[in-house]
C-alpha cells in the first residue's frame, strides 16, 4: 500500500476507507471488516458519525495488530473548546476502545477551535494523539 509522510514524520496510508453515512447497526462493524479483509490499513470516522464504537470493534476483532491500522477521527463543532475538547478526545478512544488514534483533526474550524488544538497539543505530548491537524 502506498503512504505518505506528514510533516511530523508520521506515515499514513494514501487511501483509506470513510464510513461517513454508514449505521451504526452492525453494518459499519460489517463495512471495516471487510475493509481490512481486503487490504485497506486506514479507516476514517468522526465523532460526528455516530458510528466509532462500530470502527474500534471491528479493528480489534480484525486480528491485523494495530500498529498496522491507521484510525482517522475528528472533533465535532459543539466541541470546539479547551476543556470539551479535551473530553471529546478520551470520548473518541473510549468509543474506539484503543489507547492512541494517528491522526486526529477538527472536524470543521468553528467556535474556540485555537482552545480545541490546544488540547489536542496536549493530548498529542501525551501519546493519545500521534498527529493533529
Amino acid at each position: 500500500m502506498n503512504t505518505m509522510v506528514l510533516n511530523d514524520g508520521t506515515v499514513i496510508p494514501t487511501v483509506g476507507f470513510g464510513v461517513f453515512q454508514i449505521p451504526n447497526d452492525g453494518s459499519t462493524y460489517r463495512a471495516v471488516r471487510q475493509a481490512l479483509e481486503i487490504g485497506y490499513r486506514h479507516i476514517d470516522t468522526a465523532a460526528a458519525y455516530f458510528n466509532e464504537a462500530e470502527v474500534g470493534q471491528a479493528v480489534r476483532e480484525s486480528g491485523i495488530p494495530r500498529e498496522e491500522v491507521f484510525i482517522t477521527t475528528k472533533l465535532w463543532v459543539q466541541d470546539a473548546s479547551y476543556e470539551a475538547a479535551k473530553k471529546a478526545i478520551q470520548t473518541s478512544l473510549d468509543n474506539l476502545g484503543l489507547s492512541y488514534l494517528d491522526l486526529y483533526l477538527i472536524h470543521q474550524p468553528m467556535g474556540d477551535y485555537v482552545g480545541a488544538y490546544r488540547a489536542m497539543e496536549e493530548a498529542y505530548k501525551e501519546g493519545k494523539l500521534k498527529a493533529i491537524g
